[in-house]
């Protein structure tokens, strides 16, 4: 990845989360982009007429002020109309970037940004399919080809991200268990259920006949490693082809769908859950867990008063 080279300080800190942190490409970018966002806004309103970023010296970040930083994202939020979750990831970008100035660096002596507030996100419960259309994804899936019935019944049963199910590799695959490389080149092993192991059978010997070179386990015509958006497009082609309503689905509400029933019916508790999806955080994976009309109807009646009536 390239970084821009009149920056300096800021280069140093993507190289720091690369090298150190072990972030994710998605990530730098994303810091990147909200950083240079931020020194642009600064140098605006105050009159830099320097498009480079060679102003973004030492010099130039000890004399922003909190202010500064409160107007920029007031200005993401009033003029430009970004989501809480954009404006939020804006602090945590900043946040994080001042936080190494002072403790690695010590290019400043106050963390002007230390106790900045993210702002309240809203709760969503994100669409996932229920256990009658993952059950028609799945036999859909069975008559169509080993490589995307594989796909399909991987990504129900293990709950892995795109980025996760494209960069699989074949001798990750055993006997009983994936291994599975997430963000931040985290490893984290996954048990194969018996629907896994059997697709895997079916796919495994058709993908040896076709003589590739790599050792990716999910290989295109061309012979090379499936990229994520033709996973995309194998999921979206079953989704449309077993009759569910595609609307708000993707690769990675698969994923979620997959989590969901973990928990509903499996009764995974979310220790274990947070485990296998690869969350760091808690919070993350208690999205997964919110309860859908039914079991709220269950829990109500579940009240020894509910039939207490005259």
């Amino acid at each position: 990845m390239q970084y821009d080279k009149t920056c300096p300080i800021l280069e140093q800190y993507l190289a720091y989360l690369i090298t150190i942190k072990g972030r994710s490409q998605n990530t730098i970018l994303e810091y990147r982009m909200d950083l240079l966002q931020f020194f642009r806004y600064v140098a605006a309103q105050r009159g830099i007429p320097d498009p480079n970023f060679q102003f973004a010296d030492a010099d130039f970040i000890r004399s922003i002020q909190l202010t500064d930083i409160y107007g920029f994202i007031a200005y993401h939020q009033e003029v430009l109309h970004n989501s809480p979750g954009t404006r939020c990831r804006k602090i945590v970008s900043i946040r994080q970037f001042w936080k190494y100035l002072k403790a690695k660096t010590q290019i400043i002596d106050n963390n002007i940004a230390e106790g900045l507030e993210t702002p309240k996100l809203p709760k969503r419960i994100v669409r996932c399919m229920t256990l009658e259309e993952s059950v028609r994804l799945l036999i859909e899936a069975s008559s169509s080809s080993a490589r995307d019935n594989c796909i399909i019944t991987i990504s129900l049963n293990c709950a892995l991200r795109l980025s996760e199910l494209a960069a699989l590799n074949v001798e990750q695959v055993e006997s009983d268990v994936m291994t599975v490389i997430g963000k931040g080149n985290k490893e984290r092993k996954i048990y194969m259920t018996p629907a896994v192991k059997q697709a895997l059978s079916k796919w495994l010997p058709v993908r040896c006949s076709m003589n590739v070179n790599i050792n990716a386990l999910f290989i295109s015509r061309n012979r090379q490693r499936l990229t994520t958006p033709s996973i995309q497009n194998v999921v979206k082609k079953h989704i449309l082809a077993s009759g569910i309503n595609p609307e708000g689905l993707s690769t990675h509400k698969l994923r979620h769908t997959s989590a969901t029933l973990m928990y509903k019916y499996g009764h995974v508790d979310i220790r274990s859950l947070q485990q296998i999806l690869g969350h760091e955080s808690i919070a993350t994976t208690e999205i997964y867990t919110h309860v859908d009309d039914n079991q709220l109807h269950a829990a109500v009646n579940a009240n020894p008063l509910a039939m207490m009536f005259s």
